[in-house]
């Protein structure tokens, strides 16, 4: 039975280790990163960036000095863009 116990117990740690193995083997890369911001398929009009498959927030904007922009394919950059927006008018009202 403890024999039974120590392979099951090393079957789920390796099965755990390669899981996590692959995740890491599936974040994106700088160099993944400077090719998706060099690419004009993932800027509409030239200053919009929307690209599914770059998790970041805030992205760097295409004129990397000028700071940051929204990632319009990520969801939770879209609310902070959102809850930015809702704030400068209840900053500028309450005075």
């Amino acid at each position: 039975m403890n024999g039974k116990r120590l392979n099951i117990k090393t079957f789920y740690h390796f099965s755990f280790t390669s899981y996590i193995n692959h995740m890491k083997s599936q974040e994106p890369t700088q160099e993944d990163y400077d090719n998706w911001h060099k690419d004009p398929n993932n800027w509409y009009l030239g200053c919009f960036y929307y690209n599914p498959k770059d998790k970041r927030l805030l992205p760097p904007k295409r004129i990397q000095w000028m700071g940051y922009t929204v990632n319009f394919a990520n969801p939770y950059s879209v609310l902070i863009l959102i809850a930015v927006l809702c704030l400068i008018p209840i900053a500028l009202l309450s005075k």
